[in-house]
C-alpha cells in the first residue's frame, strides 16, 4: 500500500539503496512516469527525500498528477509551505487525490497560512469515497485526527472514532488509532500539539483493537 502523507512521517528503511524501488526502475527509467512516481513514492517512504523529489520531478514533468502531490508532501517537510501548497492546489485540479488530501493537510496547518478547515474536510470527504484507493485510506485518517484534535473545529471523539475505524479497516485492525495515538505523542507543529493523555487514549484504543504495536507503544508511554 502506498501510503501519502501522515504515516510517512515517521517510516525508516534500512534497504540498500540499490534495492530501493527495484521493481519499478528498469521502467523509471525508461521513461514510465507511473513507474518514476511509484520510484519516488518509494524513496520518500524509506526517508531519501533527494531520490524522491528527483523522481517525482521527472514523473511530474512526464504528466503524472500524483506525482505533483507527492512533491508537494516533500516540500511541506522541508518547509516551503508556500511551493508545497501551488503544487498541492495544481495537483487537486487535476484530478489527484494525493493532491487533494495533501492540500488539506496543508489548510489545517498554520505553519502554513490562514487555516481554512471547512475546504479542508470537504476534500477529504471526497477523498473517502473511492474505498479502493489507498488514498481514502489517509483521507479518513486525517478527518480523525482534525475530530480528535479540535480547536477550530470542535473536539468530537465519537466522529474521530468512527472516522480512524474506517481507515483502520481499508489497511489493518488498530492501525489508525496507533498513528493517532503517535501523532499526539510527538505532535505535528502547526497542527497537533504533543498530548499525553490523548496519545495514551487512542493507543489504548489500538491496543483494544489487537493492534500490538499499540500495546507496546501504550505500556511504553504509561511509563513515562
Amino acid at each position: 500500500m502506498k501510503a501519502i502523507f501522515l504515516l510517512l512521517l515517521f517510516l525508516t528503511s534500512f534497504a540498500r539503496a540499490d534495492e530501493i524501488g527495484s521493481q519499478y526502475r528498469k521502467q523509471a527509467e525508461a521513461g514510465d512516469a507511473r513507474a518514476q512516481y511509484y520510484l519516488a513514492d518509494t524513496y520518500f517512504s524509506s526517508g531519501d527525500s533527494k531520490q524522491a523529489a528527483l523522481w517525482a520531478e521527472k514523473a511530474a514533468k512526464g504528466g503524472d498528477v500524483d506525482a505533483m502531490g507527492l512533491l508537494s508532501q516533500i516540500l511541506f517537510t522541508q518547509g516551503d509551505y508556500a511551493q508545497a501548497k501551488a503544487l498541492a492546489q495544481q495537483a487537486n485540479i487535476a484530478g489527484s487525490k494525493r493532491g487533494a488530501i495533501m492540500l488539506a493537510r496543508i489548510l489545517v496547518n498554520t505553519q502554513a497560512g490562514k487555516t481554512d478547515y471547512p475546504q479542508a474536510i470537504r476534500l477529504l470527504q471526497t477523498a473517502t469515497e473511492d474505498i479502493d484507493s489507498d488514498s481514502a485510506v489517509d483521507a479518513q485518517l486525517l478527518l480523525g485526527l482534525i475530530y480528535a484534535n479540535g480547536g477550530e473545529v470542535a473536539q468530537d471523539d465519537v466522529q474521530a472514532a468512527s472516522w480512524f475505524k474506517r481507515s483502520s479497516a481499508l489497511s489493518r485492525t488498530g492501525y489508525a488509532e496507533y498513528w493517532a495515538g503517535m501523532l499526539f505523542r510527538q505532535g505535528e507543529k502547526g497542527f497537533i500539539t504533543p498530548n499525553k493523555q490523548k496519545a495514551l487514549y487512542w493507543l489504548n484504543l489500538s491496543c483494544t483493537e489487537g493492534f500490538d504495536t499499540g500495546c507496546e507503544e501504550f505500556d511504553a508511554l504509561s511509563g513515562e
